[in-house]
């Protein structure tokens, strides 16, 4: 049965269950130096077909966030750039950039854990996945499993200082 035809307890369940993938590989990302993000992509029977953590530090690229990682290998499973029957998982908010790719690939679905205060573009500082000029409006749902992300990124921050 696809996600959406399950009920939103059901699928809430679910994205807590994902986040907690989300979490270990925003955790693989923090042993490599990288802000701990991770990121899943999920197809609408529920399984996982993309997986992504930032890697901006490792592959001294810019543009390596854990989101767009994720995509990138869910299209590569698909055979398509169109992800419109998939969900984008992810530790914390995504920011315009990724906001922006997830608009681009058709995401269906975007579900993040922490809040961005800085530079979250799904709610918080922008909302870029709502904004009325854009054609794909896919759902967002924010806040799952957010203490648990947010207190990893803490972490990290409290970590990289120290040094």
């Amino acid at each position: 049965m696809s996600l959406e035809h399950r009920g939103i307890a059901t699928q809430r369940a679910y994205w807590r269950e994902c986040m907690q993938e989300a979490l270990r590989l925003a955790r693989e990302a923090g042993e490599y130096g990288d802000i701990p993000i991770g990121a899943l992509v999920v197809d609408e029977s529920g399984a996982i077909i993309g997986r992504g953590y930032n890697e901006r530090e490792a592959a001294t690229d810019p543009l390596a966030h854990a989101e767009v990682l994720a995509m990138r290998q869910a299209a590569e499973h698909l055979g398509t750039w169109n992800l419109s029957d998939c969900t984008l998982i992810v530790t914390l908010e995504p920011c315009p950039m990724c906001a922006g790719a997830c608009l681009q690939t058709h995401v269906g679905n975007i579900v993040f854990g922490a809040w961005d205060a800085k530079l979250g573009a799904c709610g918080s500082v922008w909302d870029i996945p709502r904004d009325p000029h854009v054609g794909s409006k896919p759902y967002v749902y924010g806040g799952v499993e957010e203490q648990q992300c947010a207190q990893l990124l803490s972490n990290f921050f409290a970590h990289s200082r120290q040094r």
